[in-house]
């Protein structure tokens, strides 16, 4: 259909100019705010809902992103729904709304719907249900719920499944939230508590039992015909949809005018009507029209972009209506894709299932787009609009061959889908018109075909790397009539496959030989360059041929099977589908242990304050007086001589105060930092060594102007060359000072001696911590001495203290550093948080302000490092037996620009690079590959995981050349107890063999191997895999020194008993432990006993959090403080009796003058190892643990799905199963996403990194956990030789490396799928897993056609270093 002036839309005498136009426009905001009217009369058009909330003191939103990716800062804003003519509770991105988009609404955030006292079933059964760890994200996960409850008071397990798929946790592993969530779905709100369904043992109907039903009443009446009584969980607040909050009866009668906002920079308007609309387009073409502002925000956020004026669109009901006509679906461009997804489950009803297929594809790719968090605000007009390549709703409209309605003031045109995408991000919409519908044509009733595709880095909330949207038309000879083939992410564009198009129209569909026409034709139409912009030139290549062999034989499988010539591939057919996820834990692993407190499964004890928002972080301390905001200036460059640097024209901007640099500091000297080398610098000199290297500080009044403000400041480079990889740094020897090594026998005399010589490469990324709080600062200055408060999200406040007493130049008396909790750190704020806080505290001496700096989260990930990536060369010698011989590695990490902590992670990957099996002779090498990347850092594990790797990828490798299982290979060499590791340490308490025998057991693994063969062998697209991998991880520093802890108990005269320790609290339930300790050492009730905050004028020179050593040591000198006080107690203990409470004790002794206050100190016996020599002890003892996991691929897209995983740990005797569990749970999610999902890439033509946000990193999310996630702890065995509190085992690290099970078992799928395809050469997998190295590595005849080679000297656009 060609453009065609159609009437238009309103009369040409009403043309205006725009301050005509909108001069009657009102200027008051109108809303409410938790219950509460809110009228607003200088709302500022540039202002975020978030920055709104958070600056009038609702911090209980957070942010996590800026970018609509994490959902931490997901609030609830009710509305009159256009669409749907009802009340509609939307969760939506804060961080992505404009405050003046609300007007007329109802804002609900976390404080709004309860309290710790009075708290919201959502809120309790979260925190009680152990869902909250760090909780910066549980806020936003609780609001995720409760919009979920306002819209479905009875949602089905699904609804509650797919509730969170716009939200991310980095702690829990995301099971007992959902476990917590589901306590509200219909499914188990009206089961009886006995029920399966409720982790009971069966209700009586379940059980068939001859009593008859419990719902019967006396007289035998079926309770099912009384109303429903939900079932509430024991111990919890009955959930009552009644006593929610009420939408306020004066919206309802609320009327829309138009608004206009503004300042000098902006102005901002809401016409109410399309006529409004119109006339502003009509004499302002180039205003901005925002719809859900997911992609505007973004823009002006992270890309600088600024536009003058903006017309938000969402309160025109005319835009948001929808109707069914004859022959097509006309939807309103603004209607909102949650009602989208109603309304194609509407039209597929009204339709039918032949003629809506072009709504089910819709519905399709509603499914996986984005969160519900943007669905909720999204449209299909602004999809248009921003013609983005990678849209996966646009594929559809083009090859449904749908037509935009485009209106403008004085005409009305219909645009074909066909025709609208004219370039990248450039369209055929005229300037002053808007989208004003979208007509999707029906499909035929018969012969008619259409199917959507995606493939993504993750399932949910991701944007595709390639989709697709197939149609053809057939006549009844099955020849086809008329063909749409139409991609995203191919091209700057979303396009059509032309040669193919063109290719099957007239060709029989049902002959063999039309697919490989079409499978030819693609690889014309897509003929990718291996540099192609977006890299994955060879993966993108195979999934168009792939989603086209799926389309193809799923129509195939549509005709009658008489007339079809070509042999239909059932098993092409269709995609992987989650069932909803369940998981079971032992609950009776600690009972022949359980002591008053100690051992008892207790909730995190600021569970409650996280998941009603009070619990207070550090960017939500009150703003001081006379603050100010700092923003970093960041290098652009990789390695380039710093020629000069210009803040004047930053300092001339409105709000901006200063500019602090080097020039600032009291000496030159104070500039370096770094542990244990001081190497690095807080504030660039006269050379950048990485992007993203700190070059100065922008302090303003706001953060927002603070930001604008170091986008001015002009700096001055000249190029230096820049290294990037590890294989670039050993090519120019590029390597700091440190050379470390483990040997152990005579490995050259092993090799000449042994049946076999293998050798391998093992490669493995990064990580990002990602952390849901990001790098934050608040500095405070004292009037007197130099002194200086310092609030930090810091995994280490001593080191905080002693650096900021050097750029201050004062004694590290005067500095208090402090720290509440973070939301999260994993060793990311282990040293990394340091230089944010000396460079705040210098700006703070300079200006003689409080000073705040919290991180955007690209920001963070530019400057605050990540996991190692590792490479290891190795050699293995091993009989024909499969006894080890010898092993000699060469290993290197990739430090960055500056050592960090480097050396302590190799250290610790050498001697963890035996996994847990025996190996006679080992010659093991390290070396730290200096690079011109962000300084790699501390993470969980800390080089733990890299070393068990490389040892789990040359067990698998060796199994595959002696053809033996890898298991057998596994059980031939692991250790048992008592025999000594290759660094000459016994191993004591040893029960991986135990384990090992006990996981098989428990999860029926033989029996389910046998089973995943059988499926192997009948299916070819989708194999499943399965994998036991085993575990042993050293406890300790592996500096001595660090290897000790403080604290300090006060009991006062009420009986209460404040706590102080060494330890931070991140999450992981450090202080819930530390006060069970208290509370079982004083014999007082556990809610007793507080812990305020950890600082530096409490307990002094403490260790950092980390190696999971920070219960044992901290727990330690807590009982050893609470051992002097019981000592002073006793004898009012012998006087006032055993029923005496610590009030009376207290009082008593304090009247005698006893000393109620007691400092304890604690430090790891018996540690102390010697490089070289390989003597001495280097680790106090070993957590071990083993884990089964199964996984299923779709070898055509690497599209994958983990169906189980049974995790058993040995943690010794439990302090608390609780917070164990939730360690083991998230530490094994997070393990999983560092083998699979995770992936960091570096711009190559920049030497910046690219994944620096959830848009492109992708940590796992709800959908992506095992579907069955099973978890026990060790229990019947002796821990004879464990000398720590409790005999507990740290917990926090260990069982990251599980979740490499995960990774071993995709390894296992893929070489079934290689195997059927004649592949026999053995497999090197790269980490991490991820779905382009699934699909490229299956060998199959698709991707060899679709391979890529690089042309001479063409290189891949990104870099993995």
């Amino acid at each position: 259909m060609a453009p065609g002036a159609v009437s238009p839309a309103v009369d040409v005498d009403a043309v205006k100019s725009l301050a005509a136009a909108t001069a009657d426009y009102d200027d008051t905001l109108r809303f409410y705010l938790n219950g509460t009217k809110v009228v607003l009369d200088d709302a500022d058009p540039e202002v975020t809902l978030l920055e709104y909330l958070r600056g009038i003191g609702l911090t209980g939103t957070k942010l996590g992103c800026a970018e609509g990716g994490c959902g931490a800062c997901t609030v609830v804003v009710s509305q009159y729904n256009p669409t749907t003519k009802k009340i509609y509770h939307a969760s939506v991105n804060a961080c992505l709304a404009p405050l003046v988009s609300v007007d007329g609404k109802h804002v609900i955030t976390i404080e709004g719907i309860g309290n710790v006292k009075s708290p919201h079933p959502a809120q309790e059964r979260v925190a009680m249900g152990n869902g909250s760890q760090c909780g910066f994200c549980t806020p936003g996960i609780v609001m995720s719920l409760y919009a979920l409850l306002r819209n479905q008071s009875d949602p089905s397990q699904h609804d509650v499944e797919e509730a969170f798929d716009g939200n991310l946790c980095r702690c829990t592993g995301y099971r007992p939230i959902l476990d917590a969530a589901q306590t509200f779905s219909k499914e188990k709100a009206s089961a009886c508590g006995n029920s399966i369904a409720n982790g009971g043992s069966g209700c009586c109907m379940e059980n068939g039992a001859d009593g008859g039903c419990c719902k019967s009443d006396a007289d035998g009446v079926n309770g099912d015909d009384q109303p429903i009584k939900r079932f509430t969980p024991p111990g919890f607040i009955e959930y009552n949809p009644e006593t929610e909050l009420i939408f306020p009866p004066a919206l309802r009668k609320h009327e829309y005018k138009p608004l206009a906002f503004g300042n000098k920079r902006k102005k901002w308007f809401r016409p109410a009507t399309l006529e409004q609309l119109l006339e502003i387009k009509s004499v302002y073409p180039s205003a901005k029209l925002i719809g859900g502002s997911t992609e505007t925000q973004i823009e002006v956020k992270f890309k600088a972009m600024q536009y003058s004026s903006s017309v938000f669109v969402g309160d025109i009901p005319e835009l948001r209506e929808y109707s069914f006509n004859e022959d097509h679906l006309e939807i309103g461009g603004n209607i909102v894709l949650t009602d989208l997804e109603r309304v194609s489950k509407e039209a597929i009803e009204h339709y039918g299932p032949a003629r809506g297929q072009p709504f089910a594809a819709i519905l399709k790719q509603l499914r996986y787009f984005a969160g519900r968090q943007i669905r909720n605000v999204g449209t299909p007009a602004g999809n248009l609009a921003t013609a983005s390549p990678i849209s996966d709703l646009n594929p559809v409209f083009v090859a449904t061959r749908s037509t935009i309605v485009a209106k403008s003031l004085n005409k009305t045109i219909e645009i074909p889908m066909t025709e609208f995408f004219k370039g990248y991000r450039v369209t055929a919409l005229p300037p002053d018109a808007i989208i004003a519908s979208v007509r999707v044509p029906a499909a035929a009733e018969k012969l008619e075909f259409m199917r959507a595709y995606k493939q993504a880095k993750r399932k949910d909330d991701d944007i595709a790397i390639v989709n697709a949207a197939l149609r053809v038309s057939l006549a009844e000879d099955h020849t086809v009539d008329s063909a749409n083939l139409v991609y995203g992410g191919m091209a700057p564009t979303t396009v059509a496959a032309k040669h193919a198009e063109e290719f099957l129209v007239g060709k029989k569909l049902t002959e063999l030989e039309t697919l490989e026409g079409v499978m030819s034709a693609l690889e014309q139409d897509f003929d990718l360059r291996f540099g192609v912009p977006g890299g994955m030139a060879t993966y993108r290549k195979s999934l168009a041929l792939s989603f086209f062999y799926k389309f193809y034989h799923e129509i195939l499988s549509k005709l009658d099977s008489g007339e079809v010539e070509a042999e239909v591939d059932h098993q092409a057919i269709g995609e992987i589908e989650r069932e909803i996820s369940f998981g079971k834990k032992d609950h009776d692993s600690t009972v022949e242990y359980t002591q008053n407190t100690l051992g008892k499964a207790r909730p995190h004890v600021a569970a409650m304050k996280q998941c009603t928002g009070e619990a207070q972080y550090t960017d939500d301390i009150p703003v001081q007086k006379n603050e100010l905001y700092g923003c970093l200036v960041l290098s652009t460059k990789a390695h380039a001589k710093l020629l000069s640097v210009d803040p004047s024209p930053a300092l001339e901007l409105p709000g901006v105060v200063d500019f602090v640099s080097h020039k600032d500091l009291p000496k030159p000297e104070a500039n370096w930092w770094g542990a244990p080398n001081c190497d690095e610098l807080f504030f660039a000199v006269d050379e950048v060594f990485t992007a993203g290297q700190p070059i100065g500080l922008i302090l303003a009044t706001s953060a927002k102007a603070a930001a604008d403000a170091t986008r001015a400041v002009k700096v001055d480079y000249e190029d230096l060359p820049a290294i990037f990889t590890i294989e670039e740094a050993i090519e120019k020897e590029s390597y700091f000072d440190h050379y470390h090594y483990i040997k152990k026998g005579d490995v050259d005399a092993a090799f000449a001696e042994c049946d076999h010589v293998f050798e391998g490469v093992t490669r493995m990324g990064g990580q990002e911590h990602f952390y849901l709080e990001t790098q934050a600062c608040v500095v405070v200055p004292k009037p007197e001495d130099g002194e200086m408060e310092v609030f930090s999200s810091t995994q280490n406040p001593t080191e905080t203290q002693t650096y900021v007493a050097q750029v201050t130049g004062v004694e590290a008396n005067k500095i208090v550093s402090r720290v509440k909790r973070m939301g999260g750190g994993f060793g990311g704020k282990e040293t990394r948080s340091i230089q944010l806080a000396g460079i705040c505290a210098t700006a703070a001496k300079k200006v003689k302000r409080p000073v705040r700096c919290m991180l955007n989260r690209d920001e963070d990930i530019l400057t605050s490092g990540q996991r190692h990536p590792f490479l290891s060369r190795w050699k293995v010698g091993v009989n024909k037996d499969g006894k080890l011989q010898a092993l000699d590695a060469d290993v290197v990490n990739n430090g960055g620009w500056s050592q960090d902590l480097s050396a302590a992670v190799i250290d610790r990957a050498l001697s963890h690079s035996d996994g847990v099996y025996n190996i006679p002779n080992v010659y093991v090498r390290g070396r730290i590959a200096k690079t011109n990347t962000v300084s790699n850092t501390a993470f969980r594990g800390f080089g733990g995981p890299q070393g068990m790797f490389i040892a789990e990828s040359y067990m698998s490798e060796v199994a595959d050349h002696l053809g033996m299982d890898v298991n057998e290979l596994r059980e031939l060499n692991m250790y048992k107890m008592g025999d000594i590791t290759h660094f000459n340490q016994e191993l004591k308490d040893f029960f991986v063999p135990v384990m090992w025998k006990q996981v098989q057991e428990e999860s029926d693994y033989a029996q389910r191997k046998q089973k995943v063969e059988e499926f192997n062998q009948t299916h070819k697209w989708n194999k499943r895999g399965m994998a036991l991998i085993p575990t042993k991880f050293g406890i300790s520093f592996t500096a001595l020194f660090l290897n000790q802890a403080g604290a300090l108990v006060h009991i006062y005269h009420d009986g209460s008993v404040l706590l102080a320790h060494g330890g931070t609290e991140m999450g992981q339930g450090l202080h819930t432990k530390m006060t069970m300790i208290a509370a079982e050492a004083l014999k007082v009730p556990q809610d007793s006993v507080f812990i305020s905050e950890t600082a530096t004028n409490t307990v002094a020179n403490t260790s950092s959090t980390a190696a999971s050593a920070s219960s044992d040591l901290n727990g330690y000198a807590v009982w050893n403080a609470c051992a002097q006080l019981n000592e002073r107690l006793e004898p009012y203990r012998q006087k006032l009796g055993p029923e005496a409470s610590m009030k009376q004790l207290a009082h008593a002794a304090y009247f005698d003058r006893v000393n109620l206050s007691a400092q304890g100190f604690y430090k790891t016996p018996d540690i102390g190892y010697v490089w070289g020599p390989n003597t001495g002890q280097m680790f106090f003892y070993f957590t071990q643990g083993v884990t089964a996991a199964e996984v299923e691929i779709d070898t055509l897209t690497g599209d994958w799905t983990c169906l189980r995983a049974d995790v058993k740990m040995d943690v010794g005797r439990s302090i608390n199963p609780s917070i164990d569990y939730g360690q083991i749970e998230g530490a094994f999610i997070q393990g999983q996403g560092l083998f699979t999902t995770e992936e960091s890439l570096w711009h190559r033509a920049s030497g910046q990194i690219f994944t620096r946000g959830p848009g492109a990193y992708k940590i796992p999310g709800f959908r992506d956990i095992p579907q069955e996630f099973n978890v026990s702890m060790l229990k019947g065995v002796q821990w004879e030789n464990l000398r720590t509190i409790q005999r507990s085992r740290g917990v926090g690290e260990p069982p990251l490396f599980m979740g490499s099970a995960v990774f071993f078992a995709i390894r296992d799928a893929l070489k079934a799928a290689r195997a059927q395809w004649g592949e026999t050469a053995v497999l090197s997998l790269q980490s991490p897993c991820t779905v382009e190295r699934i699909r490229t590595a299956c060998a199959d005849p698709i991707v060899k056609r679709a391979m890529v080679v690089p042309r001479e000297g063409e290189k891949s656009f990104f870099v993995s270093i």
